[in-house]
């Protein structure tokens, strides 16, 4: 579909849904790779969002997910004497009280009010957001840390399962249909050598050492809308990943992608690492809010979670690259390989600063 036929469904399933009021405009919005976006300008502005069905696979139990959770953390919010209308989504229904709009295409499409007056960052330009993301996350875990997570749909299933996808990169290299393994043994054996760290949270997890929670999935910075006039995090957004997890995982992807000094492509090797006065902030925010619901075992393993999301990010790029770059979206040769490298490094430096780290998390706890 082309941008104009884009345009013309989404005008089109704008007019399904109630309390919009009289539609001003309706144009694409933000930056984001998965579901199509679109403003739509009125009485009180939306997001429409038409969902990406080669990834949700099962849209209804991605919304039922969603439902559910926005309307526990309502009550909790106005609780708390918060905003709710702020301080969390809010799903616009259909007409007919849906809270998504199939079209006649096999399209589902789904409307949030737009948070007025706040902002989202793609990158972290400046400390104070990133330890504004870690208080919202952290926030968003100890609202939540009271939700029954086994009633949650699993809307990516294995998303997390890194032993899993540590297999399918196995047989990757085993297939090598692009015969690219030869050009990367050294990435390879990289990743072979560290399997105990693809295997470390799950079993836990299965030993009942790490508690299953409702988990985010995707904590990074610019899922943080961010108050324009006090530059506090307001409201946690983009929660179709949100499901079954572990909070350490949580914690892990946020440091993985906000506490590398380098880009996630970054060729020069020298320029990545894991900053030790990022990842102190990071702890700091989310521990602030959420230390007290966290078992010890979770706050102890807060730096294995980063460790663990970083070699799980860089097994999936380096299984893609062998696979021919058939999932994550490239823009060179190589880049695949470079995203795998750059993880690698992260691991590496992770495992260098590995006393510093642990040490850092329990002089937070301790405050």
């Amino acid at each position: 579909m082309g941008e104009k036929g884009m345009l013309g469904a989404a005008q089109q399933a704008a007019q399904q849904f109630g309390l919009v009021g009289h539609i001003k405009g309706i144009r694409p919005y933000g930056s984001g790779h998965i579901n199509d976006t679109f403003l739509v300008e009125g009485d009180r502005n939306c997001i429409l969002q038409r969902m990406n069905r080669g990834i949700f696979l099962k849209p209804e139990e991605v919304m039922e997910n969603i439902l559910g959770v926005t309307t526990f953390l309502k009550k909790k919010i106005a609780q708390a004497g918060g905003n709710p209308e702020r301080e969390t989504l809010t799903v616009v229904p259909t007409k007919d009280q849906k809270p998504f709009y199939l079209d006649g295409q096999g399209e589902y499409w789904r409307m949030y009010y737009q948070i007025e007056g706040a902002v989202s960052y793609d990158r972290v330009e400046r400390k104070e957001d990133f330890y504004e993301s870690a208080v919202a996350f952290g926030n968003f875990q100890q609202l939540l840390a009271d939700y029954p997570a086994e009633t949650l749909h699993e809307t990516i299933p294995g998303f997390h399962d890194t032993k899993a996808r540590y297999e399918v990169f196995l047989q990757a290299v085993e297939a090598d249909v692009c015969g690219r393994a030869k050009y990367t043994k050294e990435e390879i054996e990289f990743y072979q050598a560290r399997k105990e760290t693809a295997c470390v949270l799950g079993e836990l997890l299965a030993a009942g050492k790490l508690p299953l929670r409702v988990t985010h999935n995707d904590t990074k910075l610019n899922n943080i809308m961010m108050d324009k006039k006090t530059g506090k995090g307001i409201c946690v957004i983009d929660l179709d990943t949100v499901m079954p997890g572990l909070a350490v995982n949580d914690f892990g992807d946020a440091i993985r992608f906000g506490a590398s000094t380098g880009e996630e492509d970054e060729q020069d090797l020298s320029k990545v690492s894991c900053d030790l006065g990022l990842f102190r902030i990071y702890a700091e925010g989310f521990l602030q809010e959420c230390g007290g619901s966290l078992t010890d075992t979770e706050i102890a393993m807060l730096p294995m979670g980063a460790k663990v999301m970083t070699y799980e990010c860089g097994i999936r790029f380096l299984t893609d690259y062998l696979k021919g770059d058939v999932y994550f979206k490239i823009h060179r040769e190589g880049h695949n390989l470079d995203r795998a490298r750059t993880q690698m490094k992260l691991v590496a430096d992770m495992e260098e600063k590995w006393e510093e780290l642990e040490q850092m998390i329990q002089a937070v706890r301790k405050g």
